[in-house]
């Protein structure tokens, strides 16, 4: 996450943090060997007509990825879990929960808008399959279907997985981070950027599932192909409110709207006793213009949301644990495009692709689904009126009627029902201008 963060660490650590995505010092395949013959059997070996052992693809903490020929011709890539680290992985997540769960005793007031605990838990869900390539192996073919639809994006095919080995079609080309920018065309660079981003948007927006971790060692270009995006082993979900909510977030960031951004940053977390909106509206005021025209060049992601959370924790605004996982995949993204193409603005591209995202929440809103809970919600609350009818008549005939208003207070999710809020009448909007738009082209 470092080789991330220029606002945390130097370019020249930066470019050895980098190396740690892919090119961790490799271990000898006979550690590796042993994984194979319980995952495949004493003769794994006949699997393959032929498999480098002398010289990884590619080394990390988990696993490392030998290129193997399998009997056809066809070349493929051998994912190979390191013998031990689901051990390990676990020993570490509780002792850093047993961590976050002491500082949060003793910061109980940062906790209050950084709920650590929960952050970490949010990333931890999201790690977990990591050490299932069998889970790993469904993101992949869950990844490639949503991939179809854009012409310079692709997903490796799955040819054979078990818990600890995964065989997987060679991705083409050298990391997006190792290659050569020049001998790609302008027009295809931004294609392919273009699509990285589009891609990812859909993710985040109308599948609701996305690629947690696309570092450049996980972008794999070559002129002429598919930009293709490896290592499906961390996937972020988010439910719909929350992925509404974003979507508002950089609606505000593409319309310039500092106030906007900070409504929809709030709706995002909820606010505390303490909270602040107008000095974050402030805040976002001043922030904001920094980044709605800002290239690739000029903007890193995971340095502009720092700065938010600085301020929206200073403000007393709790924060959504889903924003360690949104946050880590949004900067990755856009660290890996910077590599091929700087030019390129995110919330340009978010603009174009906004008329496409909206007409797919207004296809899913019109779904038979949605009418279905639409009605079930309305014939709760309609089963509701009359107790609630009865409530009121008896106040009133006590006089002991009143009335509560709560503007930007703290959510309260234990009372179900109907609710409308920023995002629902946000979104309903968009769709009323994009119809709008419809009808003045037709």
């Amino acid at each position: 996450m470092l080789a991330t963060r220029p606002d945390f660490v130097p370019p020249e650590m930066i470019a050895e943090f980098e190396k740690l995505h892919d090119s961790v010092s490799p271990a000898p395949f006979a550690a590796f060997e042993p994984v194979l013959r319980e995952e495949l059997g004493p003769l794994w070996h006949q699997r393959f007509s032929d498999i480098d052992t002398d010289h990884p693809l590619g080394t990390a903490s988990l696993a490392q990825v030998y290129r193997a020929e399998l009997p056809g011709g066809r070349h493929v890539a051998v994912k190979i879990q390191r013998p031990g680290v689901r051990e390990s992985v676990h020993a570490d997540m509780k002792l850093i929960r047993t961590l976050a769960r002491f500082a949060a005793r003793r910061a109980t007031r940062f906790n209050d808008v950084i709920d650590v605990e929960a952050m970490l838990g949010v990333v931890f869900d999201a790690m977990r399959p990591e050490l299932d390539f069998r889970k790993e192996a469904r993101n992949m073919t869950e990844a490639a279907e949503a991939a179809t639809g854009f012409d310079h994006i692709a997903v490796p095919d799955v040819v054979h997985a078990t818990g600890r080995v995964l065989v997987q079609g060679l991705a083409p080309g050298t990391s997006v981070r190792d290659a050569d920018r020049d001998a790609f065309t302008v027009e295809e660079r931004r294609a392919i950027g273009q699509d990285l981003l589009a891609f990812m948007y859909r993710g985040y927006f109308v599948d609701r599932i996305f690629h947690g971790d696309p570092h450049p060692g996980n972008v794999f270009v070559h002129p002429g192909q598919p930009a293709t995006l490896i290592d499906w082993g961390m996937v972020g979900r988010i439910d719909r409110p929350m992925s509404t909510s974003i979507l508002l977030l950089l609606l505000n960031l593409a319309m310039n709207d500092g106030a906007g951004t900070a409504r929809a940053w709030i709706d995002m977390g909820s606010t505390t006793s303490w909270t602040r909106a107008a000095a974050f509206a402030g805040d976002m005021a001043a922030l904001v213009p920094q980044i709605a025209t800002a290239s690739l060049e000029e903007l890193n992601f995971g340095v502009t949301l720092t700065a938010v959370l600085q301020h929206s924790t200073r403000r007393g605004i709790r924060t959504s644990p889903m924003v360690a996982i949104l946050g880590k995949s949004f900067a990755n993204i856009e660290g890996s495009i910077r590599h091929l193409c700087p030019e390129l603005s995110l919330i340009d591209i978010f603009s174009e692709e906004l008329i496409g995202i909206v007409t797919d929440l207004v296809r899913e809103a019109l779904s038979p689904q949605q009418a279905v809970r639409t009605a079930l919600e309305l014939i709760t609350a309609g089963a509701a009126a009359p107790q609630q009818l009865r409530g009121v008549t008896r106040d009133l005939s006590n006089r002991d009627l009143g009335m509560r208003m709560t503007l930007n207070g703290p959510k309260n999710q234990s009372r179900p029902g109907l609710r409308i809020g920023a995002p629902e009448i946000g979104l309903s909007m968009a769709a009323a201008l994009f119809w709008q738009h419809h009808a003045k082209s037709r």
